[in-house]
């Protein structure tokens, strides 16, 4: 498999530069999957264009169910009052499937005085390079994906979070709590500031993360693998109870179990054949090395046997549940303790 092609971040850079330049220009397209930045840079957006107390007249928004482009129209020509510019933000409409010249004759003629923005949320993006709308956009304006972040940004992101909330964390203890909660800052701004309120003393610690954060599913499966390759089959068993009882389902739970196998499996393998984790991430496209440094380190508690075995087991179960009429969460708790058993042989 080849390595994940990283995205392009430079219609982002080039957003970052003209907000701190103050050079906002007339035309944008927001998207991608980092909501908690892209909210975060149309607020910086609307306290530079918007005088404070002059938004109800000087912003205007339009939904995508309701979208028509004689009231777009309406807003492009609405002059702005007390202030240099108007903010005109359109939310969840597909650009690529209404009347394509109606809204390019529009777009074109955009007043200085006007930014329009264009916000994708539920509605996702898909832009059509054929079109002469997609050429016009990248001629007048910015098409700007909001990316997950890199774990190096991210850690450094995580520390001035924590360091507004008055607390310090490690390198190693951010990146555990990415691991943990996942890399979306949508979700860690809420994990963040529940630990900050938490912790006692002024340094975050692992006990500080582990007593609130609410982990991603694929870390709690994670601390289920992990507990039979420490021969703590009670613990193991006390995890998947608890998913259990969260009521996840349990076909979700086997999908999950059986990834986190595959990927004990390729990590064994790579050991064996003495590559690193540069090698497992460029293999499961891995976003950092934290994630790809724990599987190698749970691998070497298991033998290539052992994890060949477990992936096939795992397969046979998902084959079972899926195709018979036996209770799913039996075939889960048979599954857990055969491996635990034949870990422990």
């Amino acid at each position: 498999m080849p390595p994940k092609k990283k995205p392009d971040d430079g219609a982002y850079r080039t957003l970052k530069k003209q907000l701190k330049e103050g050079a906002i220009g007339n035309l944008y397209v927001f998207h991608g999957e980092e909501t908690y930045l892209r909210d975060y840079y149309l607020g910086q957006m609307k306290q530079k264009l918007l005088p404070a107390g002059m938004e109800e007249f000087n912003l205007h928004t339009i939904n995508g169910k309701e979208f028509d482009l004689k009231t777009l129209a309406q807003m492009v020509d609405c002059l702005p009052m007390m202030s240099q510019r108007t903010l005109i933000v359109v939310n969840d409409y597909d650009l690529y499937k209404g009347d394509k010249d109606g809204l390019m004759a529009v777009l074109k003629d955009l007043p200085d005085y006007v930014c329009l923005v264009f916000v994708y949320d539920l509605v996702e993006y898909k832009a059509d390079a054929r079109t002469k709308l997609a050429g016009l956009l990248k001629e007048k304006g910015l098409v700007v994906a909001f990316n997950r972040q890199d774990q190096g940004d991210l850690v450094d992101w995580i520390a001035r979070r924590f360091k507004a909330l008055d607390h310090d964390i490690g390198t190693e203890d951010a990146r555990y709590l990415i691991f943990l909660c996942g890399d979306l800052m949508t979700t860690l701004i809420s994990e963040i500031g529940k630990i900050g309120a938490y912790a006692t003393h002024r340094r975050v610690t692992r006990a500080d993360i582990d007593a609130v954060a609410t982990p991603q599913l694929d870390a709690v499966v994670f601390q289920m693998t992990d507990a039979i390759a420490a021969g703590d089959f009670d613990k193991a068993a006390a995890v998947l109870g608890d998913l259990l009882h969260m009521q996840e389902a349990p076909i979700k739970l086997l999908s999950v179990l059986g990834r986190q196998l595959r990927q004990l499996y390729t990590a064994r393998l790579a050991l064996e054949q003495r590559k690193g984790t540069k090698y497992l991430m460029d293999l499961w496209a891995l976003r950092s090395a934290y994630p790809a440094e724990r599987l190698m380190q749970s691998a070497r508690r298991f033998s290539l046997g052992w994890c060949r075995w477990a992936t096939l087991r795992c397969g046979q179960t998902d084959l079972a549940m899926k195709s018979t009429g036996a209770d799913g969460e039996e075939l889960l708790i048979a599954l857990l303790m055969e491996l635990a058993v034949k870990k422990g042989a």
